[in-house]
């Protein structure tokens, strides 16, 4: 969405945050516990509804906090707004949360689909709202591009052709527009890793383990 130098550093945030937000202390003692143990068991049972519900509330919860703090912090922006809008519409048309949303401290969005055939459908309604204006669809959807091949993308011809999105009809005095472009630079489309492991041969290792500093 942005790569522009934030107003308000992450760290300054933080401790403005805690210094005049009444919210913060709240949710630090009564919310985010009991979510912890809610997220353990989602991921743990592979709850992906309630994954997704407990990852969008508390990504909101945290950016109204930026909001109760004093002066107020603004890390989202039109286009963020925007993106949640258009994914909540999404979720609650198909009456049960299709992919999840969060920002950290910053307009970004990272968007979290349970699987391939929702990651596309997920493509083919951002490629719908914020079409590309480059006609290289390899420079505006990175990582793993054959993911526009499983939307049946290929050049933007058929980016202009995408049809809306089911949920966007008779919704006519609330209209969704298309993006006339710029409002995103670039998508990312990736996969979790399979997280950290032990590196045994010395010679993979980016740090010098003699001096620990980088090789």
């Amino acid at each position: 969405v942005s790569s522009r130098q934030k107003e308000t550093s992450s760290t300054t945030g933080m401790r403005e945050s805690v210094e005049t937000s009444a919210l913060i202390n709240y949710r630090a003692q009564e919310v985010v516990p009991k979510r912890i143990k809610e997220m353990e068991d989602a991921i743990r049972n592979r709850d992906f509804p309630s994954f997704a519900r407990l990852t969008c509330s508390d990504s909101n919860q945290f950016h109204a906090v930026c909001l109760d703090t004093s002066p107020p912090i603004f890390y989202m922006n039109d286009t963020s707004h925007r993106i949640i809008s258009y994914i909540e519409k999404w979720n609650h048309y198909e009456g049960a949360p299709q992919v999840a949303y969060t920002f950290d401290a910053g307009p970004n969005a990272v968007i979290i689909s349970p699987n391939r055939k929702t990651a596309t459908q997920l493509l083919q309604r951002l490629l719908y709202y914020f079409p590309a204006s480059d006609p290289d669809l390899n420079r505006y959807v990175i990582g793993d591009e054959t993911i526009l091949k499983d939307a049946g993308i290929s050049t933007l011809q058929d980016v202009e052709a995408l049809a809306p999105p089911p949920e966007t009809k008779g919704n006519s005095n609330h209209p969704i527009g298309r993006s006339r472009g710029g409002d995103i630079s670039y998508f990312v489309a990736t996969r979790p890793g399979r997280g950290p492991v032990v590196v045994t041969d010395g010679t993979r290792s980016l740090v010098d383990p003699q001096t620990g500093l980088p090789k």
